[in-house]
C-alpha cells in the first residue's frame, strides 16, 4: 500500500521513495514503499525530498541504506544505538498537530515528535518515545558530543545601554542589556563598594507555544527567581566591588527564543555587556582600578543515550539521563556547578567526563568573548 512517510521530521507523499535498483543519490535514506518480503530498499534522489533535508540531516540519513525490507508495506527504517539498522513493517512519520496518516494519528510532542508505528489496519499504534528517535539520530544537529552549537556574539546591539550583547547558541538567542546607575542598595551604602545583580526573563514566544507574561500574572516565577540570582553570583564572582565605587550595574537578560541552554547563554553574553559597561564605568568616573578580575561563561552538558554531551538542545535535555549547567572562570576555576541525575543516579567517573567537557566548552567561549570584546 502506499502512504505518506516522512524522513527525519519531514513529510513525504506517497511514491516518494522505492524500492529495488535505481538512483541513488549520496547521503539521502530511502525509505521504501516495499513490494515482495526482502525486496532492498535503495536511497532517492527525489529532488523535492533532497531540496528540504538540512545538512545534516543528510549526513546522518547517509548511514542507513540497502536495507531489507520485512513485510510487503511501506517500511521505514530505526536504527540502533550502535548504528546497526533495522526495519519493521508499518509506517513511521511524525506530522503537523492531529493529521492522520493512514491508520491512527502522529502527535506532536513539545520537544520534539512522537512517531506511532501502524500496523495492520484496525491495529492501535504503539507510541515511540522521543529516547528511540535519538537512537537512530545520534545528535539531532548532527554535531560531534564535544561540539558547541554555533555561537555568535553580536556587541552593542542596544542603542542605548551602557553596554549590550545578542548571545545565540544555535537557536537559542537571548539578549544581554548592562546598565549603569550611581548610588548602591540601602544595605551597600557608605561601604564604598559597588554592586551587581541581574534580571532574567523570556519573551512569551520564545517558546513552541506561548507564556503569560510574569508581569501581568503579578508573580515572578520561581525558575526566573533562580536563574536571575544565578547570573548574578556568577558575574560578581569576577568582580572587585572596591574598585567599582559606589555604582551599580544591572543586567537585564532577555530570551528571545529558547531552544535550551538560556541560563548559560545568558550568563556568556552578560559577562560580555558586563565588560563594555565596566569600560564605561571607568571611562566616565575616572576609576583608578578595573573592577573586572576576570571572565566568566557558562555551558550545558549532560548524559544522553549513555554517550556525554556538550551544549544541549531542548530536544536533548528533554530525555537527557544527566544533565548538568557549569559556570567557569576564563582561568578554568569553578563558579557553580548544577547537575542533576534524572533517572538513575550518575557515579564519579561520569561527573569528573561531564566537568571535563563543560570546561573545555567554557574555554572555546572564553576565547569567543575575547574575540569579541577586541572587535
Amino acid at each position: 500500500m502506499g502512504v505518506g512517510v516522512a524522513v527525519f521530521g519531514i513529510a513525504v507523499p506517497p511514491h516518494s521513495f522505492h524500492s529495488g535498483a535505481g538512483d541513488s543519490s549520496d547521503g539521502l535514506v530511502g525509505l521504501g514503499e516495499a513490494g515482495a518480503s526482502g525486496s532492498v530498499v535503495q536511497p532517492t534522489a527525489n529532488p523535492a525530498i533532497t531540496a528540504a533535508m538540512t545538512p545534516s540531516l543528510l549526513r546522518t540519513a547517509a548511514a542507513f541504506r540497502g536495507l531489507t525490507v520485512m513485510g510487503g508495506e511501506t517500511s521505514a527504517i530505526k536504527g540502533k544505538r550502535d548504528g546497526s539498522p533495522m526495519v519493521s513493517s508499518g509506517a513511521w512519520a511524525p506530522a503537523a498537530g492531529d493529521r492522520t496518516v493512514s491508520e491512527g494519528r502522529w502527535e506532536r510532542e513539545e520537544g520534539g515528535w512522537r512517531a506511532r508505528q501502524v500496523g495492520e489496519s484496525g491495529h492501535t499504534p504503539r507510541p515511540l518515545a522521543v529516547a528511540d528517535r535519538l537512537d537512530f539520530m545520534a545528535r539531532p544537529d548532527g554535531r560531534a558530543p564535544n561540539e558547541l552549537r554555533p555561537v555568535t556574539i553580536t556587541r552593542n546591539w542596544l542603542r542605548h545601554a551602557e553596554g549590550s550583547a545578542l548571545i545565540e547558541f544555535g537557536d537559542t538567542r537571548v539578549l544581554c542589556a548592562a546598565s549603569v546607575e550611581d548610588g548602591v542598595p540601602r544595605w551597600r551604602r557608605g561601604t564604598g563598594e559597588g554592586w551587581v545583580t541581574a534580571e532574567y526573563a523570556m519573551l512569551p514566544r520564545a517558546t513552541d507555544t506561548r507564556g503569560a507574561r510574569e508581569s501581568v500574572k503579578g508573580k515572578i516565577g520561581g525558575r526566573t527567581h533562580e536563574i536571575s540570582r544565578l547570573i548574578g553570583r556568577s558575574l560578581r564572582a569576577v568582580v572587585d566591588f572596591k574598585a567599582m565605587g559606589e555604582h551599580t550595574i544591572t543586567l537585564d537578560c532577555d530570551v528571545l527564543q529558547a531552544d535550551g541552554g538560556t541560563r548559560t547563554a545568558a550568563i556568556t553574553g552578560a559577562y560580555v555587556a558586563l565588560a563594555d559597561a565596566v569600560k564605561y564605568l571607568r571611562k566616565r568616573r575616572n576609576l583608578k582600578n578595573n573592577p573586572l578580575t576576570g571572565s566568566v561563561a557558562a555551558v550545558s552538558v549532560g548524559i544522553v543515550q549513555e554517550q556525554t554531551r556538550l551544549d544541549l538542545n531542548y530536544l536533548e535535555d528533554s530525555v537527557a539521563q544527566t544533565d548538568m549547567n557549569v559556570v567557569v572562570t576564563g582561568d578554568g576555576r569553578f563558579i557553580e556547578v548544577q547537575g542533576t541525575a534524572e533517572g538513575a543516579p550518575f557515579e564519579r567517573k561520569a561527573l569528573d567526563g561531564l566537568l571535563d567537557l563543560a570546561v573545555g566548552g567554557c574555554a572555546e567561549l572564553t576565547e569567543m568573548q575575547k574575540k569579541a570584546l577586541a572587535g
